[in-house]
């Protein structure tokens, strides 16, 4: 770690899954970590977790950090407060964490002179102030999307910060980011959500006793394949909102797939989709 790491306080602007976590992380390995949350009820639960060694609703908690992470749902990424804005401490290193990196660019690259925009793949269907959780980004990817004019030092710095809790760094540029987790973390979330509707609606469908038996025959299987669908409806919609183009892009490839499947079980070509499936099970394991 280099001597900003042991001279100045880490900030953290909200303190839900991915801020508390990383407060949980950094306090356990001895750093001052300064959160500002939005709400004193939520501070008062942070300071019973230990979330941070100081948490207040007052942007001042932020004086003298030399590296900021901002840890806010994309919609407050993307229009930032100006009060949010005025408190970061000039010269600080400052990150984010949203899931879409090319909007938060345009709005964060020039406005504060040491912005990284980086991006820890790590969650949980759990959100708000109860989430933060131990050790929640090791060994998962955390991404950076550095431009021509960032800093060398402050990417440095979040790198440090990233393998100080255990994750993986990458980087790459924004746009390919964008696609990347439209593909593998954003269209899920959507197929996901489809697979929920289709069996209820095809149980309702159905009528008599179909509905009350496929919830009561529903196995991990099923909760494995819709876990991420049934998760925070607000950050499902904000990922879409923010990365339309390529989640449609991905929407397209997954129709086209279903369209595929669709014709081999109405053909009975059953060997072939045998072949399908096949490929499906060899293709699986590089993503995991």
């Amino acid at each position: 770690m280099t001597s900003q790491w042991h001279e100045q306080p880490v900030g953290l602007v909200g303190l839900g899954l991915i801020g508390g976590s990383l407060g949980v992380d950094l306090v356990a390995r001895g750093l001052e970590v300064r959160a500002l949350v939005h709400r004193p009820a939520t501070a008062e639960r942070a300071r019973q977790r230990g979330l941070a060694s100081s948490i207040s609703t007052d942007p001042d908690v932020l004086d003298g950090c030399g590296l900021v992470v901002l840890a806010l749902p994309l919609d407050r990424l993307l229009e930032p407060p100006l009060e949010l804005i005025a408190a970061l401490p000039a010269g600080a290193v400052i990150t984010d964490v949203g899931s879409v990196k090319a909007p938060v660019l345009r709005v964060w690259q020039g406005r504060v002179p040491r912005f990284v925009a980086s991006h820890p793949m790590a969650g949980t269907a759990a959100a708000g102030v109860e989430a933060g959780q131990r050790d929640l980004f090791r060994g998962r990817p955390w991404v950076a999307t550095p431009v021509a004019d960032t800093d060398p030092e402050a990417l440095a710095a979040v790198r440090e910060l990233a393998t100080a809790v255990g994750a993986d760094w990458l980087e790459c540029a924004a746009a390919d980011h964008d696609r990347a987790v439209a593909l593998i973390s954003h269209l899920p979330v959507l197929v996901s959500a489809a697979l929920l509707l289709a069996a209820d609606r095809g149980a309702t469908a159905a009528g008599g006793a179909v509905p009350a038996l496929a919830r009561a025959l529903a196995s991990s299987g099923f909760a494995d394949t819709t876990r991420v669908g049934a998760g925070n409806p607000e950050l499902g919609t904000l990922m879409a909102r923010c990365n339309p183009e390529a989640v449609l892009e991905g929407l397209a490839h997954y129709r086209s797939a279903l369209d595929g499947l669709e014709r081999l079980v109405e053909r009975q070509c059953w060997r072939q989709l045998e072949l399908e499936l096949d490929q499906c099970r060899e293709l699986r394991p590089p993503y995991l």
